[in-house]
């Protein structure tokens, strides 16, 4: 059973997520302010976090920076009433994952976190893995290599820390080498944001990326078209 937090002060939204999701099998457990949201989700394995962006004590977006301190790999969906692009953005750039603006339909809560526990799940089962070749999950990438299984990153041997987030946009660049890739196709297929927000989350994403991979200026892998997007070639 997977186990969702629902992070929320308002007590009808929360008996109204809360009774949904025990009916679709889920186990769902409920802090109705911001510190105490981090403390459960310290404290716990869940397998995915709903948060409100509004609420008491800690806002959300300084719950979900708390919670990326210790656990990169959870992923967060937003819930706001605020459905701006840079409301929608300012989530997406303190480590959320998805967001869904208020009010919204059962049908499509349920959607979103089924595409988030589908992306943030391995591929394949261990017994799966081993009737089939190492080589099967493991990219490689000038001296980048990675194994999609075990979600281990390195470069040049040396082993590389990433979010889920950041993972997922490696990701895409390793299944389109070579290729240039509009910012509109990065948040079409990271974000699952198939419109132009008219913002740089997709340009603070690639920077952080940069930073943990591109550390020598003459080895970049990560290059910028300019006026086009992005593109991931061999230094």
């Amino acid at each position: 059973m997977k186990k969702i937090v629902l992070i929320e002060d308002e007590t009808s939204v929360v008996s109204f997520i809360k009774k949904g999701l025990q009916e679709k099998g889920y186990e769902v457990s409920v802090a109705f302010d911001g510190p105490t949201g981090v403390s459960l989700v310290q404290e716990n394995d869940f397998d995915l976090v709903i948060l409100d962006i509004m609420l008491p004590g800690m806002n959300g977006l300084d719950v979900c920076k708390e919670i990326r301190k210790t656990n990169k790999n959870v992923p967060v969906l937003f819930l706001t009433a605020l459905g701006t692009s840079e409301n929608i953005v300012l989530g997406l750039e303190n480590g959320g994952d998805d967001y869904l603006v208020k009010p919204f339909k059962f049908i499509e809560l349920v959607a979103r976190i089924k595409s988030l526990l589908r992306r943030s799940s391995p591929i394949a089962t261990p017994e799966v893995l081993e009737n089939n070749s190492d080589s099967e999950h493991v990219f490689q990438f000038s001296d980048l290599m990675v194994n999609d299984y075990t979600k281990k990153v390195s470069r040049a041997g040396e082993e590389v820390s990433l979010t889920s987030t950041e993972y997922k946009l490696l990701m895409y660049f390793l299944n389109n080498p070579e290729k240039v890739i509009s910012r509109a196709e990065i948040l079409d297929a990271v974000w699952g944001v198939n419109y132009d927000l008219g913002t740089n989350v997709v340009d603070v994403y690639v920077n952080y990326l940069r930073k943990k991979l591109d550390n020598q200026e003459d080895n970049k892998l990560i290059h910028t078209v300019i006026g086009m997007g992005y593109v991931l070639k061999r230094p």
